[in-house]
């Protein structure tokens, strides 16, 4: 019997994914429930809405989700994890210049999870995209079906890892939403971090509750999701672009 090398690999993941692994919480874990007496469901959509007229020059959500997450950089721009970046947009008729923090767009229809051989990327029912390092092989699809450039490949060695978010040398990882705090029944690190900054530019919540403040700003006003023709149904909202 022959088989193809995308069933071989699937065949050896699911393998691998039943193994004693490494010590430490698992993200895959993480998308089976939020407690152990409560499991994640699709009546929930967590997303984000950024409103890039409150969203000054400054980088406290980045500093916020590295130092949360533990991600170190090495003074390499071009290696260094970047689970959220500050983007300039420039209007080259105006000069008109913005800022916009941007990472994981958290969408309904991932391209990443469409790619991955081995089901490492994976989208929970509450809509958070997720890259499970166990069973990543680093073949970087993901990263080159992303189109926002959200997802970054580790170079270097870790060190000072957090138990929370399990991260490995020859792996890609991105924004979790900081999947963490969420299931603890928390906002994410650049949220809390832009709100204690007094940008408050940042806000997080249900999407699918119509009586949270993400929904009521959301419907209040216009907002737009990034390369909307490419009807991706993303889960993080800008206002002012």
């Amino acid at each position: 019997m022959s088989l193809s090398r995308r069933e071989f690999i699937g065949i050896g993941s699911a393998a691998a994914a039943g193994m004693a692994l490494a010590p430490g919480l698992r993200l895959i874990d993480l998308a089976q429930a939020r407690s152990p007496d409560e499991a994640v469901t699709s009546l929930q959509r967590w997303g984000l809405l950024i409103d890039i007229n409150k969203c000054h020059d400054c980088d406290a959500c980045v500093t916020a989700c590295h130092e949360e997450n533990g991600v170190h950089g090495h003074g390499r721009p071009t290696t260094d994890a970047q689970w959220i970046r500050k983007v300039t947009l420039k209007d080259q008729q105006t000069g008109h210049v913005q800022t916009l923090p941007l990472m994981c767009q958290h969408c309904e229809e991932p391209p990443c999870v469409d790619v991955c051989p081995t089901g490492a990327s994976f989208k929970r029912a509450d809509g958070i995209v997720l890259v499970d390092k166990h069973i990543c092989i680093g073949c970087r699809y993901c990263m080159m079906a992303c189109p926002y450039k959200a997802r970054s490949f580790v170079h270097e060695d870790t060190t000072d890892q957090k138990p929370h978010a399990p991260r490995g040398k020859g792996t890609v990882e991105s924004c979790t939403l900081c999947v963490h705090r969420v299931d603890a029944g928390k906002i994410p690190a650049c949220v809390e971090a832009c709100n204690k900054d007094g940008n408050k530019a940042m806000v997080f919540g249900d999407l699918k509750d119509r009586s949270s403040d993400i929904s009521q700003q959301l419907a209040a006003g216009p907002s737009t999701q990034l390369r909307p023709d490419l009807n991706l149904n993303t889960g993080v909202r800008y206002r002012g672009i």
